[in-house]
């Protein structure tokens, strides 16, 4: 029997931008009820927008959120009382899909590309890819469509030539014509992936909760890399985002392969140089510690 809840479980506001594998793990901790056997009830909202999360986030509406480094280290420069508790996904490997008469980068000239959030996320890496093929500013369109769901069906929809997208949408992308134009890893192999955050002044009045919540996932994780436990994550994945559960199982082998996700200083550092870049901050540019506390991290560790 799964744990009841009762008026003993601590409520935590959790956000989302968008749905995929890089949140499996969440959607193990709920289906497996390890929330509720660290005395949580966690309320996840899926934002679908970086934008409206980072300032829900930043205000007090959300008490934790999933979301690119990019996001904090701007919030942060911009008065946010921010900071990141640790990485939540592997380093991103989205792939570049575009419509089927696309043969390559150069071919984006003039055209719509669907991103989350203009000048946030993966939209600054999109940026400087195209740069470094000779695409500058105003010679394409970024247009926020929001999380991967809602670019998927802009790209079927027509709405928009090329995203980045994470599996499995790519996927379906490609098994209906689109092509692939590389992936992040290919152009970017060192770039981190996604974070979860908090509010530095929540983590202090709340730090029991959020080691409660860290502990929680940590079990999910364990659960979800034993490959005895593929069937039932499989259906977990499959059933969360209704897709098929062969594209399930493929995804499910290819999260298995790679390392637990961690987050390297050397890694935040070059996000903090795209942001700089993409901002023009004139201010002096910081180190990784600004932004980075993995306290609540080592104290999760240590009570497991």
């Amino acid at each position: 029997m799964p744990p009841q809840r009762d008026s003993g479980l601590h409520v935590l506001q959790v956000a989302i931008i968008s749905e995929g594998t890089n949140t499996w793990p969440l959607y193990v901790a709920q289906a497996k009820h390890f929330f509720e056997r660290e005395g949580l009830d966690v309320k996840v909202t899926l934002t679908a927008s970086s934008a409206k999360q980072l300032e829900t986030l930043s205000a007090g509406g959300y008490d934790i959120g999933f979301q690119q480094s990019d996001h904090i280290v701007r919030g942060v420069e911009r008065g946010a009382d921010l900071f990141i508790v640790m990485a939540h996904a592997h380093a991103p490997d989205l792939s570049l899909v575009a419509a089927p008469a696309t043969g390559s980068l150069e071919d984006l000239k003039g055209k719509t590309l669907a991103v989350d959030g203009a000048r946030s996320g993966y939209a600054l890496l999109l940026r400087r890819l195209l740069a470094d093929h000779g695409l500058k500013d105003g010679d394409y369109r970024f247009v926020e469509f929001g999380g991967a769901r809602e670019r998927f069906e802009a790209l079927q929809r027509g709405e928009a030539v090329a995203s980045f997208l994470n599996p499995p949408f790519d996927r379906a992308l490609l098994a209906q014509g689109f092509k692939k134009l590389g992936s992040t890893r290919d152009y970017f192999p060192t770039y981190p992936g996604p974070v979860i955050a908090a509010r530095r002044a929540w983590a202090r009045e709340n730090g029991g909760r959020l080691v409660a919540f860290i502990r929680a996932l940590e079990m999910a994780y364990d659960w979800l890399t034993d490959r005895s436990n593929k069937s039932e994550a499989v259906k977990i994945l499959a059933d969360r985002l209704k897709s098929d559960p062969a594209e399930a199982g493929r995804a499910y082998d290819a999260f298995v392969a790679q390392p637990r996700p961690e987050l390297r200083e050397d890694g935040l550092q070059q996000v903090i140089d795209v942001v700089w870049d993409a901002e023009r901050f004139r201010q002096p540019k910081p180190g990784p510690a600004k932004y980075l506390d993995l306290t609540f991290c080592a104290e999760a560790h240590r009570g497991a």
